[in-house]
């Protein structure tokens, strides 16, 4: 009763219809944020596909233009790889190519895209690029255009240019030869042979514990980086001493270590040849994998 004489009741009923309002235009506003915040993202994964979408077709346009170029493209006339008997078959092919004239047959190591020497670019003239693409390896023309081919030599050797009667291809460059080490090193598994040829006559490996994540809990990431690098450092430490131990032993004539690009450098100093290699699993399992990739020779036609 007081309260409509003073004419609080409507002072009261207004409040709270300014309050439902209130309360109705906040949750539109909540409701516009979600909406506007959706946007963003949609506009950001957007923004996202069009710029793939740019790349694409910049790409795509890139191989147009090479398609409708006045250059004709040059691609190689066969790939293959080779290696055992097969190899064999295929480097005695070669070396029984004998020209009558003493400058008929071309060979010449290109080491890398940067390095082709002018006898070579003078006689591919516009397949000189395949060359660059085949680098590093051992080419091959003879002056009649019968033989025009790029070898993958796992042992490179000094950068040459000749032409000859005869085709230059030295067995050590894609065999097994003589008397050597062959070693795969990863940052947890370790294994060297001894080898005469393709016939390994000693061997040794070991694998290493080298904890590979950071479980949760314990001690941080950081103390755990620091005592798998301990590990590794542990693991190839004992790996440099082998490797020591067999050039000196064995009397072997060099020494091929494979494996991880990220621990290859830690035993550069303590072997003639160094390439990177994937094979994985026990020491002599992965020593078998590696030294079959590593003697395989990919052949290019040219």
């Amino acid at each position: 009763m007081i309260d409509r004489l003073l004419g609080r009741a409507e002072l009261k009923e207004r409040i709270e219809e300014l309050e439902e309002e209130k309360r109705h235009l906040e949750r539109r506003a909540e409701a516009e944020e979600e909406r506007r915040s959706d946007a963003v993202a949609d506009r950001q994964r957007a923004e996202v596909r069009v710029n793939e979408l740019e790349h694409r077709i910049e790409s795509l346009e890139e191989r147009l233009e090479r398609a409708e170029g006045t250059e004709e493209s040059v691609e190689f006339r066969r790939v293959s790889d080779r290696s055992g008997a097969r190899l064999v078959d295929a480097l005695d092919r070669f070396r029984s190519v004998e020209s009558d004239d003493p400058e008929g047959l071309l060979t010449a190591y290109v080491p890398d895209a940067d390095s082709v020497p002018a006898t070579v670019s003078d006689w591919f003239g516009d397949r000189t690029e395949l060359v660059r693409r085949a680098a590093p390896a051992v080419a091959l023309a003879d002056d009649t255009g019968a033989v025009s081919v790029a070898l993958t030599p796992p042992i490179e050797p000094e950068p040459f240019d000749r032409w000859s009667d005869r085709f230059r291809l030295d067995d050590a460059w894609f065999r097994p030869t003589g008397r050597f080490a062959f070693a795969v090193v990863r940052s947890d598994t370790f294994a060297v042979g001894t080898y005469e040829g393709d016939e390994r006559v000693d061997f040794e490996g070991f694998a290493s514990d080298v904890k590979e994540t950071h479980s949760k809990g314990g001690f941080s990431q950081g103390r755990f980086e620091r005592r798998r690098e301990g590990q590794i450092d542990d693991h190839l430490k004992k790996a440099n001493e082998a490797l020591a131990a067999v050039a000196a032993e064995d009397e072997v004539d060099r020494v091929i270590a494979v494996g991880e690009r990220s621990v290859l450098g830690r035993v550069r100093d303590r072997a003639d040849v160094t390439d990177v290699s994937d094979a994985t699993g026990k020491p002599k399992a992965a020593l078998d994998d590696a030294f079959r990739d590593f003697w395989r020779v990919r052949l290019r036609a040219i």
